[in-house]
């Protein structure tokens, strides 16, 4: 058995990714899924829909590598978290469509539940702010709103999950004995688990009124001892390990083999995403930032890091594609974007779901200012782009001020690092070199090295490691023009999203 299959379920796509030894892809498959909007601010998936594009990419991804299941040596899962969904166990059928991480229909369930001690109320417990990004409140909502389903979470009948624990969930037999777990990583975005161990916590899940039968068990990141096994009628066939599970942010981390303390990556996904590895001590963020598991493998102690959560990164690109027209392709923004020799004055800030670090503000709504008649579609591109850099530069200074240190270099992954223009940009604004790995995919890695190790395919993280290189590496512009001016104007933009949503 020479390889590792990963699923990477996204928030626009789901993949089956194979890889080998040398932690090289040797096969991918990809494919969509819709996202739903009932309502502004309100975003959903059809989990049906993508278990059935889970199970086609999987049969697709072998058969492009020339392989039989039997090859594979073991299942990585890593998910978008915190988007969460509540199915039944008898029936295997969702009670509701799964509520997207970006959604906001729970900010007046958060704003109750701070009350007078504000939204910091379980930072503590949690390393978490309250916050309509995650997955508790979100579960609180199904059970007030959806009918009979709070009868049914009391009776044993309805199982929660975030993506990974229903793919693990349909991989291992579904309602015929499939496996209701989680890792650590997932678990540690419902806002419902104690930071400092791997239980939930019986006085958040009484304050949401949340029933804990319904919670999948807490498991490693990386588990020797298996959540389960693939059945015979299924994509992979039978009798397969799945013994890996990450989120996606602390997967991309892994595949990116920050395991030393110190060590940062950010991910350009449909958001964005940075997390320093802070090893075993627990870091609480004095500047917005989250306290997070970042991996547990087997029996080691938990490792955990500082994260700094932008909402909207990639999404931005695919906005102006979808609903603005303006690009036919996603790659197609860095050629608008080249057009022009700077942003004409216009800054973007892209507050789709309000601003998640370092502001946390669900109010915030987005907001285009300095636009004057001078301004091109490739200035509302190069606007776009420029977006993300100095999202990911605040984010940065929050994590230098609260690890107190200085960040040398940034490893960089996602689908967005194939944008050049973007890359360079990155550099200028943070003024350190960006460095793009050889395999950019980072995620799915780290889901295929979480399963690797729990089987003994790899052998130790430094074995791991030594799978790593280096693609491409940006080196910062001399002139201070996009990390002094443009970064103090985009400051000043940011102001004018705070509280739109009264």
């Amino acid at each position: 058995m020479h390889y590792i299959a990963a699923i990477d379920q996204g928030t626009t796509s789901s993949r089956c990714m194979i890889f080998n030894h040398a932690g090289e892809p040797v096969s991918s498959a990809q494919m969509e899924h819709k996202q739903i909007y009932p309502q502004p601010s309100w975003v959903e998936h059809d989990a049906n829909e993508i278990w059935a594009n889970t199970e086609t990419v999987i049969r697709d991804a072998l058969a492009k590598a020339g392989l039989r299941a039997c090859e594979i040596a073991a299942i990585g899962i890593t998910n978008q978290r915190e988007t969460t969904l509540v199915w039944d166990k008898k029936t295997g059928q969702p009670y509701h469509n799964a509520i997207v991480w970006q959604d906001t229909r729970t900010d007046s369930i958060c704003a109750q539940l701070a009350g007078d001690e504000g939204q910091d109320r379980f930072r503590r417990q949690t390393g978490l702010p309250l916050a309509t990004y995650f997955s508790g409140p979100k579960i609180k909502w199904l059970l007030d709103n959806v009918a009979g389903l709070r009868t049914a979470a009391e009776r044993g009948d309805a199982l929660f999950g975030n993506m990974d624990s229903w793919i693990i969930w349909k991989l291992t037999g579904g309602v015929n004995g499939g496996a209701h777990v989680t890792d650590v990583t997932n678990a540690s975005r419902t806002m419902l688990m104690n930071l400092d161990g791997t239980a939930w916590n019986d006085e958040i899940l009484a304050e949401m009124e949340i029933p804990k039968q319904m919670l999948p068990k807490i498991r490693p990141s990386s588990d020797p001892e298996v959540y389960g096994y693939t059945v015979g009628n299924g994509p992979f066939g039978g009798r397969i390990p799945v013994c890996g599970d990450l989120g996606d942010q602390q997967a991309a981390t892994v595949g990116q083999t920050c395991f030393n303390v110190g060590e940062a990556k950010n991910t350009y996904g449909t958001g964005c995403f940075m997390l320093l590895n802070t090893g075993i001590e627990i870091v609480h963020s004095k500047n917005g930032l989250l306290t997070t598991p970042c991996y547990k493998f087997g029996r080691e102690p938990t490792v955990y890091a500082l994260e700094g959560s932008i909402a909207i990164g990639g999404a931005v690109v695919q906005w102006l594609r979808d609903q603005m027209r303006l690009i036919n392709t996603a790659a197609d923004v860095e050629n608008l974007a080249r057009m022009v020799e700077d942003n004409g004055g216009m800054y973007f800030v892209p507050a789709f779901s309000g601003l998640f670090a370092p502001y946390w503000k669900s109010n915030a709504r987005g907001a285009i200012v300095g636009m004057t008649r001078y301004l091109t579609r490739g200035h509302f591109a190069r606007a776009a782009l420029e977006a993300v850099a100095y999202q990911t530069r605040e984010v940065l200074d929050a994590m230098e001020a609260d690890s107190g240190v200085k960040l040398k270099a940034l490893k960089v992954d996602g689908g967005m690092v194939a944008n050049e223009l973007l890359m360079q940009y990155q550099a200028d604004v943070l003024g350190v070199p960006v460095t793009r790995p050889k395999v950019s995919e980072s995620t799915a890695l780290g889901a295929a090295y979480a399963a690797g190790l729990a089987v003994g395919f790899w052998k130790s993280t430094e074995e791991m490691r030594l799978n790593w290189g280096i693609d491409k590496t940006w080196q910062p512009s001399a002139d201070e023009t996009p990390r002094v001016q443009n970064y103090m104007m985009w400051k000043k933009a940011v102001t004018r999203t705070f509280d739109w949503v009264e």
